[in-house]
């Protein structure tokens, strides 16, 4: 068993390194969008809010594999029509676009709802300081939403580092993608998925400690 996995190492390595790298790219797409698409539906005309609200619904409507599948065959099917050859999309570029825009759908209600619950006096406070209202988002409302919003951010990450196993479909060799060829090389598919699942949990307890202690640092200064 531990033979099989020391042999294979770099191979798993690799993959799992390749996830967080994709992780990480999806959630800072995500984080884009999110922060985007909450001041659209905040304070965006009225035919925004409703693309808006159409783009939410979609995506936290539709299975992520078949997002993954439709942004990745689509992608090519499109370009190649548009290049006038055949060119086939990046696995890895399909992956965390597909991400990104399916976790920017939950983070856009996750910023929304953190901004609506800045108090109100804070930002009465801040005009009559003589604020302008750009300055007054960033150093106001932001700092106290993404406190509010850190908890959903958490969440989202930790399943979106969960979810990246779902681009393996589309032939890109991410930790789970690996795991797929590694227990057919050696025929033990008990054994290298089992590492596999204790690696995932590796990487979302250690996240979820990073977020606790970040989450108990911005708590500084408040009350209970």
């Amino acid at each position: 068993m531990f033979d099989t996995l020391i042999t294979y190492r770099v191979q798993l390595l690799t993959g799992a390194g390749l996830t967080i790298l994709v992780a990480v790219a999806s959630l800072a797409l995500a984080t884009a969008i999110g922060m985007i698409g909450a001041i659209g539906k905040l304070h965006g005309p009225r035919s925004a809010r409703g693309l808006l609200g159409i783009y939410t619904t979609v995506m936290r409507g539709i299975p992520d594999l078949v997002v993954i599948l439709l942004i990745y065959f689509g992608g090519t099917v499109t370009l190649s029509k548009l290049r006038g050859s055949y060119f086939e999309v990046e696995p890895f570029t399909a992956g965390v676009f597909a991400l990104g825009m399916i976790s920017g759908a939950y983070m856009t209600e996750v910023f929304r709802g953190a901004i609506q619950a800045v108090p109100k006096g804070q930002i009465e406070a801040a005009k009559a300081l003589g604020l302008r209202p750009l300055a007054l988002f960033f150093l106001v409302v932001v700092p106290q939403a993404w406190r509010i919003a850190l908890p959903g951010f958490g969440n989202q990450w930790l399943i979106l580092l969960k979810h990246t196993s779902l681009i393996s479909v589309v032939g890109l060799e991410e930790l789970m993608r690996k795991s797929v060829i590694v227990a057919g090389a050696t025929q033990q598919p008990f054994t290298i998925y089992s590492a596999t699942a204790v690696s995932y949990l590796v990487m979302t307890i250690l996240s979820m400690r990073a977020l606790k202690r970040f989450e108990r640092r911005l708590e500084r200064g408040y009350g209970r």
